[in-house]
């Protein structure tokens, strides 16, 4: 047991390792920061969706940037679709599961917000659908991703794609990258 424990940690900073010199995913990160703090300066919203774990790391996120990362701040809004039981399970019965979030999405996206959208396997069809409507809406999109980032890293503005086929590596991954651009928002924001 000890041997497999020590193995995982070991995983866990290999791939976190070899994030230091993805030159391409630390760009995208940089540039998703500074566009989540002019959406957020110019007064609009981050919304967010994922299946699963991913949709805990939605919800997450949300939590991070309307009450706070590490700074005393004003709220900021962000809207988790993956958190309106009623509603996701509403449009699920009537328009099936693969709309869940594109039906939510048009009510709720806006020009100017940005849609971030977290799949593990980089092919949920429900999120990459609510990418495709919040492009239609003049939205912003960015997604975290696992694997070789799948359908999703083709269509998102800012696709972060952890280039790893095991999902609990992929997630812990996207929960760093997603405390990282906590920090760096909080950072641009709060200096003004």
């Amino acid at each position: 047991m000890r041997e497999l424990i020590k193995e995982r940690i070991i995983d866990s900073i290999n791939l976190k390792q070899s994030l230091l010199n993805n030159d391409e995913l630390l760009n995208t990160v940089e540039e998703l920061a500074k566009k989540i703090s002019t959406a957020i300066k110019n007064g609009n919203k981050i919304v967010l969706c994922g299946n699963g774990g991913s949709a805990s790391d939605a919800l997450h996120f949300a939590g991070e940037i309307v009450g706070r990362f590490q700074k005393e701040r004003s709220a900021w809004p962000a809207v988790v679709l993956n958190a309106d039981v009623a509603t996701m399970t509403a449009i699920a019965n009537d328009y099936g599961y693969d709309d869940v979030f594109a039906r939510q999405a048009e009510g709720h996206v806006k020009e100017g917000d940005i849609l971030i959208g977290i799949s593990t396997s980089g092919n949920s069809e429900n999120v990459l659908r609510a990418i495709n409507v919040a492009k239609e809406k003049g939205a912003e999109t960015a997604a975290f991703l696992g694997k070789d980032g799948g359908k999703i890293a083709k269509i998102a503005d800012y696709p972060m794609i952890i280039p790893c086929n095991v999902t609990a590596r992929v997630q812990e991954c996207h929960i760093l990258l997603i405390h990282i651009i906590c920090e760096a928002v909080e950072e641009l924001l709060t200096k003004e």
